[in-house]
């Protein structure tokens, strides 16, 4: 039975969490590592209609199905493969479709609210927290939302206001004390990617 290594990658909307998640991976052989998105995670809402789903506050931690989460990080550690939910931001809800995903040596769990769960928490064996000023994760909030998602300026400003930055103050700035390594990603961070790198080579 071989080792699995679990690290968790958390931070706020725009604060470069795939960008570190991709530095991290860089440095492992392919077939050994794996990434998990919580954004795969939101519950299902099959009984909601369209316009009760778009009303859903996706940055609450109630709207994370954390036990199935927990359940599938716990059987991707037991060397047991997953089906792995995807989720759809179009229709807000979960699609027919799955992913298989086998157990790797290194397995990446990554989300705004990863660290909210406490049993979740305990399954990573590092803990990484992506810190990025509020100013520079608005504007790549922005620029994704209306780029990659085909939101307005408006829609996006007053839900960043609303929604996002409250949010982010109550949920997920707090998760910053449970982490092992906090990584400020206003520049490339070579040291702490260096960090992580050692941890994973002297674990497996």
């Amino acid at each position: 039975m071989k080792n699995i290594f679990i690290i968790g990658i958390a931070g706020g909307t725009g604060s470069g969490k795939t960008t570190v998640v991709n530095q991290i991976i860089n440095e492992l052989p392919p077939d050994e590592v794996c990434v998990i998105s919580q954004d795969s995670y939101y519950k299902a809402t099959d009984n909601l209609t369209y316009n009760e789903r778009s009303k859903i506050n996706f940055d609450h931690p109630r709207a994370i199905d954390f036990d199935l989460l927990v359940e599938h990080l716990t059987k991707l550690k037991n060397n047991t493969i997953i089906e792995q939910p995807i989720y759809s931001f179009v229709t807000h809800n979960r699609t027919k479709d799955i992913i298989k995903t086998h157990p790797r040596k290194v397995v990446i769990v990554e989300g705004i609210l990863i660290f909210n769960n406490k049993e979740l928490r305990n399954l990573c064996d590092i803990k990484i927290f992506v810190h990025a000023d509020a100013d520079e994760r608005l504007i790549r909030r922005v620029k994704r939302d209306i780029s990659e998602r085909g939101r307005d300026i408006n829609e996006v400003l007053t839900r960043y206001q609303e929604t996002l930055k409250p949010m982010h103050e109550e949920f997920i700035e707090p998760t910053k004390n449970f982490a092992d390594i906090i990584i400020p990603n206003d520049r490339f961070n070579t040291v702490a990617i260096d960090i992580v790198r050692t941890v994973i080579t002297e674990r497996l």
